[in-house]
Parts: structure tokens; sequence; C-alpha cells
């Protein structure tokens, strides 16, 4: 099977031999983001993407995963699932899980856990939450395929990482959790984010 058809047997086999990282207790607040996976009309498989909205207080007009923090007596799952809720008015619940990926801390206080979803034909009839989603954009797994880019910051030790998607470079955390799905997922590759950095105008 091509990456451009990847099932939910493929995937879920992938993060079935995946050794999640978590990060343990760092004094963070909790997030979940979801890498919520289906069939677009073509056929092709792929995932969902927001942009913010230009007047968000926070990371106005960035590309992002659905997601969002966790709220008090909640789990990462259940506040993953919520969010694309909200967001994008999908329905999902935890028998769509298919795995997660390792948490990843943000220079502005967060640590995000990447929950993995097959949404199968809901991917394709979204209704975003305006407040929180300016544009949905649908990645084929050709696209999250692409070669990343790592750049060096005098700011950091760490690489900035950039994902190439269509004419714009995402950073992280989100172009790092996509890499890392891609690393796992697509090529099999235990391959670990925690060394990747965000440019300087994320640490906010």
């Amino acid at each position: 099977m091509s990456i451009s058809d990847l099932s939910r047997e493929a995937v879920g086999a992938a993060l079935a031999e995946f050794e999640v990282r978590h990060a343990g207790e760092t004094g963070s607040r909790r997030a979940a983001v979801a890498i919520a996976l289906g069939t677009d009309v073509d056929g092709a498989t792929a995932c969902l993407l927001t942009v913010r909205p230009a007047k968000m207080r926070a990371h106005p007009g960035q590309f992002a995963l659905p997601g969002g923090a966790v709220d008090a007596g909640e789990t990462v799952v259940e506040a993953a699932i919520r969010e694309l809720g909200e967001e994008l008015g999908v329905e999902a619940n935890p028998t769509d899980v298919v795995g997660r990926l390792d948490d990843y801390v943000t220079r502005s206080g967060y640590v995000i856990t990447p929950i993995v979803l097959w949404i199968g034909e809901r991917l394709r009839t979204t209704e975003p939450n305006p407040a929180e989603v300016a544009f949905v954009l649908r990645p084929t797994m050709v696209e999250v395929d692409a070669e990343p880019r790592f750049i060096s910051i005098p700011e950091s030790d760490k690489p900035v990482i950039q994902w190439p998607f269509r004419a714009h470079l995402i950073h992280a955390p989100t172009g790092a959790i996509v890499y890392q799905f891609r690393e796992v997922v697509l090529h099999r590759r235990h391959t670990r984010i925690d060394q990747l950095e965000q440019p300087v105008f994320a640490w906010r």
C-alpha cells in the first residue's frame, strides 16, 4: 500500500510498534492536538489542518492541528476529541483513536500530546468555528511526506524545524508533530522531536 491511500490498519500497526515518550511532570499546562486522518473526496488519505484567525490573541494566523488546553478532569484523548468537535464540528469518539505520539514541550509553557484518530469520510465535512478557525486544509500524505528543513538560530543550540507545505514553512510545534508522524507512520523510523526548537516569535 502506498502512502497516498494509507489505511487505518497501517497507521495503527506503525503506532503500535512505537514506544511513546511522555514529558512527565514539568509544571507546564497540558494540551492535546488531534491528528485526524481520513479519506478525501478523491480517495487519498489526508489529515485536517487549520489556520488560526488573524485576530486571535494567541498565535494569530498560524497553522495548527485541531486542539487546545486539557480541561480539569479531562484526559488528553477526551480533550483532543472535544477540540476537534469545537473547532471543526467533527464528531469523534475513543474508538476512533489509533495511537499517539511523543509529548512536545513548548516555549510558551504547554506540554502537547498528539492523539492520532481515524475519522474516515468525516474528514470531508467540517463546520469550522469562525472564532477559532479561519481556514481548513486537508494535507494529503504525499504532502505530509515533504522533506523538512532544519535551520540554526543564535538563541538556541537546537535546530528549528520547518515543514514545507504548499507555499508555506510551518514551524514547531505543528511542524515537529507532523514530522514525527511522517517518520513513525510513513517510514517506520522512530524519530524523536524533543530536540527540535520553535522559532523565537513562537516563544511567547
